[in-house]
């Protein structure tokens, strides 16, 4: 009889096998396109804080600002266009969309939205809105080739992209799009 130490092991490397054959199958990787001047898919997510969001109906009537990461490597390149956001008075309602699609990050979302709890204040916990279940409508909108650069997505009040970016940050980027939110 094996030892319960021993039969868990053997569980674990069962479990990781599993996932490691599952995870090709799960996510797939789309060309980058411009969506200017279509409408945003409607995704449901939620936020760190806990709460459901419908994006972009959580902006309706209003402008609304996407970050979106398919990538934990593309944090930086968020975290610079927030950064320039701020340092350049923004006024627009706007959320960092971690998008996971595939069912490996569905199956593991706790664990994922707590280790960017444990690296968020709480009090921006309510602007970070992970999509899972509907990251692959987000990932094919805007393709999710080269995930190491985050897709910024100015959208209408009828949830239209009016301004879209996918190159990283650059001062003459975020000026264009400063420009393209004074007309909403």
């Amino acid at each position: 009889m094996r030892s319960r130490p021993l039969r868990l092991s053997i569980a674990a490397v069962g479990a990781l096998l599993l996932t490691l054959a599952l995870m090709p199958s799960c996510s797939s990787t789309w060309p980058r396109r411009n969506p200017t001047g279509e409408v945003f898919p409607t995704v449901a997510g939620k936020s760190l804080a806990g709460d459901a969001v419908t994006l972009p109906a959580v902006g309706a009537g209003a402008p609304l600002l996407l970050l979106v990461g398919y990538e934990q490597e593309a944090q930086f390149d968020l975290d610079r266009w927030l950064f320039g956001l701020d340092q350049a008075g923004w006024r627009v309602r706007t959320f960092e969309v971690p998008t996971l699609p595939g069912l490996v990050p569905r199956l593991l979302a706790g664990t994922i939205d707590g280790g960017m709890r444990r690296g968020i204040p709480a009090e921006d916990w309510a602007s970070v809105v992970t999509v899972y279940g509907d990251g692959a409508r987000i990932a094919e909108f805007t393709g999710n080739e080269d995930g190491l650069t985050g897709r910024i997505v100015l959208l209408d009040r009828a949830g239209k992209v009016v301004w879209f970016h996918d190159r990283g940050f650059s001062v003459a980027q975020l000026k264009a799009l400063m420009a393209a939110a004074s007309v909403l």
